[in-house]
């Protein structure tokens, strides 16, 4: 085996290029405030139908809106959730691992990410959900009145079922 000597400026560049993986805390960051700010525009959303709840109180009350701001406000939740996995997903892959994450005390880990598929497969999860509760909060919002409408609305109901089936089945077999 020849020992060769290293050449200065290939480990400089080598070093810089390692040291550029670093640009990844920006996505970091800049996810997890966004999930912050999710977190409170959803509660800030549960509070305001709430607080018409019960100034509506005195009439007649409109659960419909009720149902449509907290599904909303679950909807924002949700993508939060989506940003956080990302933030901690990328920052594990690229950066190192969260070490109070792996000291065992905290259980099974949600949000331990061993490669970019393992990622991209949660990150679909979740928005699958957000698509979901989307669809609930439309057909909350949406009138139906001929028969040809309930019958779009069937098979929608349905394709929704069927896309939470076969997720729920490639989950079993991983």
């Amino acid at each position: 085996m020849i020992n060769k000597k290293p050449n200065p400026l290939e480990q400089l560049f080598e070093a810089l290029l390692w040291k550029s993986r670093l640009v990844i805390l920006l996505a970091v960051i800049f996810s997890l405030i966004g999930s912050l700010a999710l977190f409170l525009a959803g509660s800030i959303e549960v509070y305001h139908t709430v607080k018409h709840l019960f100034l509506e109180i005195a009439h007649e009350p409109d659960y419909n809106k009720l149902l449509i701001g907290i599904i909303g406000s679950i909807d924002l939740y949700l993508i939060g959730i989506v940003l956080l996995i990302f933030s901690f997903g990328i920052y594990e892959l690229f950066i190192s691992k969260i070490d109070i994450a792996q000291d065992g005390s905290h259980g099974h880990n949600i949000l331990e990410i061993e490669s970019l598929d393992e990622l991209k497969n949660k990150l679909i999860k979740v928005i699958l959900m957000v698509l979901i509760v989307s669809f609930f909060k439309g057909i909350l919002s949406t009138p139906y009145g001929t028969p040809i409408e309930m019958l779009y609305f069937g098979l929608a109901i349905l394709c929704v079922a069927a896309c939470t089936f076969f997720i729920r089945k490639i989950e079993h077999e991983e």
